[in-house]
């Protein structure tokens, strides 16, 4: 990969493309996976950024990481701007990941809210990242309100089933002129790859890692295959040929000569 490929949002340079949620991490587990993940920049809970003593996970992110706070728990965007706003008086910087669901069954984004909630924090100087359903009508509004990423769920949240919507997101990556973050649903790195081969700019992963039997180990495979994906991409897969093979070599002048 070349070393000028920086990953820019907001303004601001990222060399890893690999974005990782906290939310399901023990504290004393998170510096772990961050540092074998290669992570530059990971979300956070405002309550759990918010908690007294041992539960502040502030106190367990490593030197130099680029926090994301996310509006977790929010059903509108009033809500959502509220948590935005703790989030930045307890230090958490301008970066916010909107987040607001009002679907407890299934968990899925309210894309409508998520774009009023983009254009007033984008307002109040927050540098927004919505998590959105993939639609590229949202997806645009979201870009006109101020997004400074796009964030689509590759699958339900905390399911591991990787890209169902594959071709949706393939729109946005083609259609929107800003940095896209798979968000939800990966699973496994051969699906991060996946994300990045498509012309993804970065993956968020959180629950795959979570849950796996070696949360050091997957980690760091997220990160390999996250920088595989992007180098493929970036080195133009090779053409697809339909009904047919095609020798890899000139057999049939080299078989002529004997």
């Amino acid at each position: 990969m070349h070393m000028s490929d920086d990953l820019v949002i907001g303004g601001h340079k990222f060399q890893s493309r690999f974005r990782l949620g906290s939310g399901k991490f023990s504290l004393d587990m998170t510096r772990q996976v961050i540092e074998n993940g290669g992570v530059q920049m990971a979300t956070l809970a405002v309550r759990r950024a918010n908690a007294d003593g041992e539960g502040n996970i502030l106190d367990h992110m490593p030197e130099g990481i680029t926090l994301l706070p996310n509006t977790s728990g929010a059903r509108t965007a009033d809500e959502a701007v509220r948590i935005a706003r703790l989030a930045r008086e307890l230090g958490c910087g301008d970066f916010i990941k909107i987040e607001i669901i009002r679907d407890s069954k299934y968990l899925l984004p309210d894309n409508r809210e998520t774009i009023r909630a983009v254009g007033m924090l984008h307002d109040e100087g927050f540098i927004p990242m919505p998590y959105m359903m993939p639609d590229l009508t949202a997806a645009r509004d979201m870009a006109d309100a101020g997004a400074a990423a796009i964030m689509p769920l590759g699958s339900p949240i905390g399911s591991n089933k990787g890209i169902l919507t594959r071709d949706f997101i393939r729109m946005i990556v083609e259609e929107i002129d800003l940095p896209v973050i798979v968000d939800a649903g990966i699973g496994r790195p051969s699906q991060a790859c996946e994300a990045m081969e498509m012309g993804c700019a970065a993956v968020m992963a959180n629950t795959a890692i979570a849950t796996a039997g070696d949360v050091a180990s997957m980690a760091r495979a997220f990160r390999l295959a996250i920088e595989a994906g992007r180098m493929a991409y970036l080195s133009g897969p090779g053409r697809v040929i339909e009904g047919r093979g095609v020798a890899s070599s000139p057999l049939t002048g080299f078989l002529g000569e004997q």
